[in-house]
């Protein structure tokens, strides 16, 4: 290039894709905390894609629900909670600080205001009120040590309190009081998810007071997420960067320079890795396949995807509000989707043909593809897997 940056084709970007996202066989980790401190986050918003895409990644993938149960709930070395762009996720415990800090504080501020004002709009009790409410809530929680929304509001009735919501608009609607403060509370950092009230796939939490941690110099916080999630995601366009974290673009710019990151060319334009990580990367001595959950955060960790994901496969393999269903990977790019039948059975189907190749790589990718869902299979075991969003491609396949 004329300007000397070094320009980073998109085979490049699957191979450093495969070992950092710990995909390729040999790079697979030894434990859940490894899979979560490699990729930063694991999406939390559906429950089963924490376990999911932590199996997809161990190498000894047997001990995913034992593993990750015993990170989430009694070791605490992975937390569930608010982060980036408002969405559950799961993060090694020594990040909670840096998340809380670099993205938490500035929704956690735009919630409160926002319950304030919809609660004042429906003549519901005020600020004072829902202060004294929250105040008796933490307290109670502190005492049972993990408590439902229902357990709670036995020990404060308060919570059971309703308002309605957007009257007379087409979306009015009822709240309750313990639903809309708990989120508020989850989001400011006082509570986390804990223990699921049913199996891994369970949608209903427990609420868990929220591990103590130091308080961040916001700036500071948003440059140490950056550099951790370049040094697993790098290289990443400007406009990656704003959407995986939500911040205003003037925000990822400081943050850019804070961290001393350099500029390198994609195909699509000018992105960004940590310092000394422009250089070459070897890829996988191996071809590799595998079957990532709805919602991993590799197939939703970048903002432009065209160098790992076909534009025209989108419609199969996304729901209407862009989230990603199961997909199918070999060799860094995502070839189809899969979906678990009533039996339990783990069906896939390539859609690109193109990214297997020959007829002879087809073959082998194809065995190393039905290897993949034989191993998801004998971890999963008895349990059923639906997706909370649902895709084109997963109903067809698990109909």
């Amino acid at each position: 290039m004329g300007d000397g940056r070094r320009h980073i084709g998109a085979a490049e970007r699957r191979d450093r894709l495969a070992l950092r996202q710990r995909l390729a066989g040999p790079s697979r980790a030894g434990s859940p905390e490894e899979v979560a401190g490699s990729l930063v986050a694991l999406h939390g918003t559906d429950p089963a894609t924490v376990h999911l895409a932590v199996g997809a990644r161990l190498a000894d993938a047997a001990r995913t629900v034992g593993g990750t149960e015993r990170a989430l709930y009694e070791d605490g070395t992975l937390v569930r909670m608010h982060g980036m762009r408002h969405t559950v996720f799961v993060f090694p415990m020594e990040l909670t600080a840096v998340v809380h800090a670099s993205t938490g504080l500035t929704v956690a501020a735009r919630e409160r205001a926002t319950l304030l004002r919809n609660m004042a709009e429906a003549g519901a009790p005020d600020a004072a009120w829902l202060t004294e409410v929250e105040e008796s809530t933490l307290a109670a929680l502190a005492r049972r040590g993990q408590a439902t929304a229902t357990e709670l509001a036995r020990d404060e009735p308060r919570l059971k309190e309703q308002f309605v919501y957007a009257a007379g608009k087409s979306y009015e609607g009822v709240h309750t009081v313990s639903t809309r403060l708990l989120r508020v509370l989850g989001v400011e950092g006082k509570v986390v998810r804990g223990r699921p009230l049913g199996s891994w796939t369970s949608s209903q939490f427990r609420w868990a007071p929220a591990p103590e941690h130091p308080q961040l110099d916001p700036a500071e916080a948003q440059a140490e997420l950056l550099r951790r999630w370049l040094a697993a995601c790098g290289p990443a366009t400007e406009e990656d960067l704003k959407w995986w974290t939500g911040w205003r673009v003037t925000e990822v710019r400081r943050a850019l320079a804070a961290i001393g990151a350099e500029a390198v060319s994609l195909d699509e334009g000018t992105g960004y890795v940590v310092a000394g990580d422009a250089g070459p990367v070897a890829g996988p001595a191996e071809p590799w396949a595998a079957l990532l959950p709805a919602l991993d955060p590799t197939a939703m960790g970048w903002r432009q995807r065209d160098w790992y994901l076909a534009p025209e496969l989108w419609p199969m393999l996304f729901d209407r509000s862009g989230n990603v269903g199961p997909t199918v990977w070999w060799n860094g790019r995502v070839i189809g989707g899969w979906a678990q039948r009533a039996d339990g059975e783990i069906v896939w189907r390539v859609l690109d043909g193109e990214g297997i190749g020959s007829e002879g790589t087809g073959r082998e990718a194809a065995a190393s593809i039905a290897a993949e869902a034989e191993r998801l299979a004998a971890w999963v075991g008895p349990t059923r897997v639906t997706p909370r969003f649902r895709t084109p491609l997963e109903r067809e396949l698990s109909a």
